[in-house]
């Protein structure tokens, strides 16, 4: 167990909170990389305390990304990993002036945030926090998110930086470090250096319950429905007006309502979810994002699209349609079950980390679906948060530094199979 090595420190926390306070919120409108110049005082900020480890390259490039090595303290040929994390934190919710607040020592029941007592962190919604009980529980005054989502990570993996270079006699082999900027608005490993970083496998620490490990993900697309309506003047447009925004909106209206959207589905189902409409009576644009853990179920859902569309048309024999699907990302499990040893190696360092390993799936993605299709197989693994992109997002003490000794771990780990 880590717990019982000499040099084992619980800093986690410390580095948690001086993280959270800086605002790195990215921006989706923004066409940028990183989309916000915040995200780089975080970055700069990483870089130097990396370089006080002692690692010599560690640095902030032009575009946000912060790079640094762990030399290798053995002679055995060792696969180079790395440890990656998103800096950025949700549009969704304001990640300014956070204030994280701490309730140690949780008995249990809710948490009443307290700057705003109508944001209540309620047990009944948070089956998570059953497990808590006697940990201290992090979260925001109730005005902001707190950016555990991965701010954890970040300290996290600084914190496991920190153990192995303060503890040589801990063989492992080259190690990596990877922050990334804009992984909430989908471009953090846009601009990534996969050459320059060099590594064979990686972890991204960005997932939620202690003990998890994510191998799966959605596959995604992106559909773009753009409609070309009739417009005349309205005082003489009986039998010529075709309305583009009514089009849309009937569109809209003949989505499924009892499956196929997030507010319906769990597990292994996928969904069709319009995320946007825009236009005027002459054209008109919807977006939707796609979603399905197999790229038939993709494909279901865009035949799906398309046959409301067509069906909605017939109303409208003047107007025309364009439907462009893009695809986003694709379910990283298909990368990395060729690589069965990326999961062995974790699983057993989530056991030695005190923890029972569990296999899950994301709905959603995280930078480790791009970079498994980039050439870097990528799994996820806890950081602890839970509730993010909310007001309610809260992390515990304890699960922070559960993934401390579990990167720790694996950096042991592979070294010894190797």
């Amino acid at each position: 167990m880590v717990a019982s090595l000499p040099g084992f420190t619980h800093t986690v926390t410390e580095r948690f909170l001086r993280y959270v306070v800086i605002d790195t919120q990215s921006d989706p409108a923004s066409p940028t990389c990183p989309s916000t110049e915040k995200q780089k005082v975080l970055g700069a900020l990483l870089a130097r305390e990396l370089q006080a480890m002692g690692i010599r390259d560690a640095h902030l490039d032009e575009l946000g990304y912060v790079y640094a090595t762990i030399p290798a303290n053995t002679d055995k040929p060792v696969a180079v990993i790395c440890f990656c994390s998103h800096m950025d934190t949700s549009p969704d919710c304001t990640g300014a002036n956070v204030k994280p607040q701490i309730v140690r020592d949780y008995r249990g029941g809710d948490i009443v945030l307290p700057a705003d007592p109508t944001q209540v962190i309620r047990a009944a919604d948070h089956p998570a926090l059953a497990d808590q009980i006697g940990n201290d529980i992090i979260t925001t005054d109730g005005t902001t998110l707190l950016g555990a989502d991965n701010k954890a990570g970040l300290a996290e993996i600084m914190d496991a930086a920190q153990f192995l270079i303060d503890n040589p006699q801990i063989k492992h082999g080259t190690i990596k470090i990877l922050f990334t900027p804009d992984e909430e608005i989908g471009r953090g490993v846009d601009k990534a250096d996969l050459k320059k970083l060099g590594a064979d496998f990686a972890y991204t620490i960005d997932g939620e319950t202690a003990g998890n490990i994510e191998d799966e993900t959605f596959s995604a697309d992106g559909a773009t429905l753009t409609i070309e309506g009739v417009s005349t003047h309205p005082g003489f447009a009986k039998g010529k007006m075709e309305h583009a925004i009514k089009i849309a909106a009937a569109i809209v209206d003949r989505l499924p309502k009892h499956t196929c959207s997030p507010e319906t589905t769990e597990g292994k189902e996928g969904f069709l979810h319009p995320i946007g409409i825009s236009g005027a009576l002459e054209k008109a644009t919807l977006s939707f994002i796609v979603r399905d853990f197999i790229d038939a179920g993709l494909q279901e859902k865009e035949v799906l699209l398309e046959n409301i569309v067509k069906e909605v048309m017939r109303d409208f024999p003047h107007s025309s349609y364009r439907l462009e699907i893009k695809p986003q990302y694709r379910n990283m499990k298909q990368v990395i079950d060729r690589y069965p040893e990326i999961i062995d190696n974790a699983m057993e360092a989530i056991r030695r980390a005190g923890l029972t390993p569990i296999k899950t799936s994301i709905r959603g993605g995280t930078d480790g679906s791009r970079l498994s299709f980039m050439g870097l197989p990528c799994p996820n693994i806890f950081a602890g948060e839970h509730a993010f992109h909310s007001r309610l997002e809260w992390v515990s003490r304890q699960d922070m530094e559960k993934a401390v000794q579990t990167i720790v771990h694996l950096a042991m780990i592979w070294e010894e199979r190797a």
